[in-house]
Order: structure tokens, then sequence, then C-alpha cells
């Protein structure tokens, strides 16, 4: 296993979300008679029930952070500091992320949520001090 596994790992559970907003958003939209073009400006969709909407707003939030992850574990495997620690602590952030979901979509408890993201923010400046280290070690 390397560190590009965990990547892997949350671009799957990305589209998992991707599929699960459509699965609610595309009904809710009929029930509520929502003619699909008028989803063409930001925020045209707010009318749908809160339990569609977190599941697209987690969707949009799997675009944001993330990057830094992707940017940080294909950096360290690339230069080799994909080492058993920080694929354990990419790991860890993929199951911060799904967690953080759970917490938006089904659980919807703000404070909770925010727990996982600042877990999941800790995680990602451990990877990056490892490898800053690493930079200037070698």
């Amino acid at each position: 296993m390397t560190m590009m596994t965990p990547v892997l790992a949350l671009v799957v559970w990305t589209l998992i979300v991707w599929c699960w907003m459509y699965a609610m958003r595309i009904p809710a939209m009929q029930k509520a008679r929502i003619d699909p073009q008028s989803a063409i400006h930001a925020g045209s969709l707010s009318s749908l029930p809160s339990e569609v909407r977190v599941v697209a707003d987690n969707y949009n939030h799997l675009h944001e952070q993330p990057t830094i992850f992707y940017a940080l574990a294909t950096y360290s495997f690339l230069v080799g500091v994909g080492d058993a620690l920080n694929i354990w602590l990419a790991w860890s952030y993929v199951a911060a992320r799904v967690i953080h979901s759970i917490m938006q979509i089904v659980v919807r408890r703000v404070v909770l949520r925010f727990m996982m993201f600042a877990l999941g923010s800790v995680l990602l400046m451990a990877i990056a001090l490892r490898n800053v280290i690493a930079l200037f070690a070698a």
C-alpha cells in the first residue's frame, strides 16, 4: 500500500456522495416541480428540504479541503515520504472525511462535524510538517 491508496479511497467516497446527492436531489426536484433549467444559478435549489441540501453541501465540501490532501499525498508519494506513518495519517484523514460526511448528512450536528473537520486539518498539518522536515533533513 502506498500514499496513493488513501487518495483512491477518498475519490471513491466523493463519488459515492455524488450518487447520494443525485439520488436525493432529483426526486426532491420532481416532487417540488422544479424545472432543472432553473438550477442554472447558484442557490436556486435552496427551496429543497434540508435533508437534500446537506448532501450537496457535503459534496461541495469534498472538493474544498481535500484538495490539500490530494496535493500532499501526491507530493509525499513522489518524493518518497510515503512511509508507514504518513500512510497511517493519510488513512486517518480519509476516515475523518467520511465521518465528517456522515456528521453533516445523517447526524446534522455542527459541533461534531466541526470536530471532525478540525481533526482532519490537524492530520493534514502533520503530513505537511513531516514533508517539510524530510525536505530539510535531506
